[in-house]
């Protein structure tokens, strides 16, 4: 769910470095001085109860050194570097596209010791010399050779005239095969579902073809090879994506159309039962943390969890919550996205000229709240604030398999998955299942606490026992 704790689905944006893009830039080239640096060094940032690695990389040329940084927990790699000076033992590197600085003390040819500040906040970093680049663990992570056929795919979604792009998993065989289309949480993903090195829906995507599932997974619009505008777009807007995957799919030689079906993960699980409701040639869903329960509910419950893992006093919990909820109130009240913003602005800059003696310090926190809270993501946010997932559940007739991580802080299991059960009962929808896994976080990795900080140190990708009950379920379709 790609991404702050307050934005629900869109996932966690780190206090630390901001996800972005991974850039081309080389970065910036500096003199060579008294000390040789080349190489890659490795430093961990910790604040606010999460850690986040960052590697700065420094590549000599001629008498000058390229220098880029990596954020490898999240997957951003070259980040291009404004400025960098050295002088006798002393370092100075400027990222102005992550509005970070370092300064650091060369101690040995192996350490560095130093500070690294971003957006008004200053933390300790020591650096260390690393033998070769360094590269997450990521053990699930299938390799080719595949024992299926992987087509590279595209279709046509005429609603918004774009083209979305994906890859489709098939089975070896001369027969027809049931298939999932596979849908993201929230945030630009690609096909993948790609966050902290991890790549669940590839791995979801090999178990299950490996059992005699084909599988499409695409790229969100936007994104990838994918046509569109993601960040304007609504969890309704999306559910046409996935309606233009069917109509795909219905056309191609290899697929069982009486078996075509949605797997649906994060915000994926709010859209998966949209395009149900309104398609009766789905013929299962299986939803992995998908909601049940108003975005509004989830946002607040989402937000008071975080606090309590981070450790922070339940009054203060509280005051955060009752702050939260005054802005999903007047993104609810307010239709047009601009007046939202103007309106949210005004109200959080009243507030923390309260609580802030300098006006340096209001600036820093307001531009850090409002980055978020853009009018290209209120139009997204009000859909989900205002949305009851059990409206569309309700409407849902196909089977249902459903799961949620005991340990699942983004999309509560003890709030999401009653309310799911209530409503495919209330629809006389018999055929259901529902999964409570213990240990498992929001991603369906086994875990400590499910805290967000955990997600890019874990190696396991996806569990086990989801995927052999998955692929188990969907095979059994039809069986008397």
């Amino acid at each position: 769910m790609k991404k702050t704790a307050n934005n629900s689905f869109r996932l966690f944006s780190s206090l630390l470095i901001i996800m972005m893009l991974v850039l081309s830039s080389c970065g910036e080239k500096a003199k060579k001085k008294d000390y040789d640096i080349e190489g890659n060094w490795l430093g961990e940032l910790s604040a606010h109860g999460m850690s986040l690695k960052i590697a700065f990389n420094f590549k000599a040329e001629g008498d000058t050194y390229v220098v880029t940084l990596d954020s490898p927990d999240q997957g951003a790699y070259d980040i291009p570097t404004s400025s960098f000076s050295m002088s006798n033992n002393k370092i100075d590197v400027e990222a102005d596209i992550v509005d970070g600085k370092f300064k650091g003390t060369i101690i040995s040819n192996s350490y560095i010791k130093g500070t690294w500040t971003q957006n008004g906040s200053s933390f300790p970093l020591k650096l260390k010399k690393q033998s070769s680049p360094y590269k997450m663990s990521r053990p699930q992570e299938p390799m080719p050779p595949y024992p299926y056929e992987e087509e590279l795919v595209t279709f046509h979604n005429d609603s918004f005239n774009i083209d979305l792009s994906g890859t489709l998993t098939v089975p070896l065989g001369d027969r027809v095969y049931r298939t999932a289309i596979m849908i993201t949480g929230s945030g630009a993903e690609n096909r993948d579902e790609e966050i902290y090195g991890h790549k669940p829906f590839k791995v979801i995507a090999d178990y299950l073809t490996r059992n005699g599932i084909a599988v499409l997974r695409f790229d969100d619009r936007g994104t990838g090879e994918s046509q569109g505008d993601y960040y304007s777009a609504t969890s309704a807007d999306l559910a046409t994506d996935v309606e233009a995957a069917l109509n795909f799919l219905t056309e191609h030689p290899k697929i069982d159309t009486e078996y075509i079906g949605l797997i649906g993960h994060s915000e994926g699980g709010l859209i998966a039962p949209i395009v149900a409701s309104r398609n009766p040639n789905i013929s299962f869903i299986v939803s992995l943390a998908g909601p049940a329960v108003t975005g509004k509910e989830i946002s607040l419950r989402q937000s008071h969890d975080l606090g309590v893992l981070h450790g922070m006093k339940e009054k203060k919990v509280q005051k955060s919550s009752a702050i939260n909820e005054m802005i999903y109130d007047e993104i609810i009240k307010e239709p047009d996205p601009y007046k939202a913003n103007e309106n949210i602005e005004n109200m959080l800059r009243g507030y923390l000229k309260k609580r802030l003696v300098l006006k340096k310090l209001v600036d820093i926190q307001l531009n850090s709240m409002m980055s978020q809270l853009t009018p290209e993501t209120l139009i997204w946010y009000r859909y989900f604030l205002m949305t009851d997932p059990s409206d569309f559940w309700r409407q849902t007739k196909c089977p249902v398999l459903a799961f949620n991580g005991e340990k699942d802080i983004q999309v509560a299991a003890e709030v999401n998955l009653p309310a799911l059960e209530k409503a495919l009962k209330e629809s006389g929808n018999e055929n259901y299942e529902i999964h409570l896994m213990p240990d498992l976080n929001h991603l369906f990795q086994h875990c400590k606490t499910g805290n967000v900080s955990e997600y890019a140190n874990i190696e396991e990708t996806f569990s086990e026992e989801v995927l052999e009950i998955m692929a188990e379920w969907i095979n059994s379709l039809g069986d008397e």
